[in-house]
């Protein structure tokens, strides 16, 4: 799936353009190739206002790292946060810290539940196992894709697996906001969720704590 047009012609909102003594979104920068390329599911949001990109590295091959993408989310796993923020969570609104076997699947089409609103929700609109996971959805009068791609990212013969998120939104009336704002949350939970990732990869449990 191809968008028309160059990744130049877009507006875009990635960590990586803001300026600063102290960035404490770098560790979810998406580098300049990574930005520029065309990936799966950019045709669903071909001509997006704002694009949202961001990237990180986790422990383990993309087949170990899927399992964790795939159970992420409202009413199912969870948002995954490190622990020294899930202390202030309650406990019964913290993400799991196993794989559960009820949240294994996603197939093309199914509906899940989003934290953007009580009502809000993406739609599974292309999946391909351990590779990549997209999302769709509507809000107001915007639509937005969501893809999330992993990658083998092995360094001196230890298995690594870059871990791609994409935001495409259109239309977006206030642009500036969304870039500003909007990129800031963003970059927030994802670095968040970033963490937390890497702390079930590398420290599973069987149950929750």
């Amino acid at each position: 799936m191809r968008t028309p047009g160059g990744p130049a012609e877009l507006p875009r909102c990635d960590a990586g353009q803001h300026d600063g003594p102290v960035r404490w979104w770098a560790a979810v920068d998406a580098t300049p190739a990574e930005r520029a390329e065309l990936r799966s599911g950019d045709d669903i949001v071909a001509r997006p206002d704002v694009v949202m990109d961001r990237a990180f590295t986790v422990p383990g091959m993309p087949a170990d790292v899927w399992p964790w993408v795939v159970q992420l989310g409202k009413q199912r796993a969870g948002w995954y946060l490190p622990r020294r923020v899930e202390r202030i969570i309650p406990r019964r609104r913290r993400a799991i810290r196993r794989l559960d076997p009820r949240w294994a699947a996603l197939t093309m089409g199914q509906v899940v539940p989003d934290y953007g609103g009580r009502h809000e929700t993406f739609t599974v609109a292309g999946i391909v196992p351990p590779h990549h996971l997209i999302y769709r959805s509507r809000r107001g009068s915007a639509s937005l894709s969501w893809a999330i791609e992993l990658r083998p990212d092995d360094v001196g013969g230890v298995a690594r697996t870059r871990v791609l998120l994409r935001l495409r939104i259109a239309p977006v009336r206030r642009i500036w906001l969304a870039r500003t704002a909007g990129g800031l949350v963003d970059a927030l939970t994802i670095a968040g969720m970033a963490a937390g990732l890497r702390e079930r990869l590398l420290h599973p449990i069987n149950g929750d704590i």
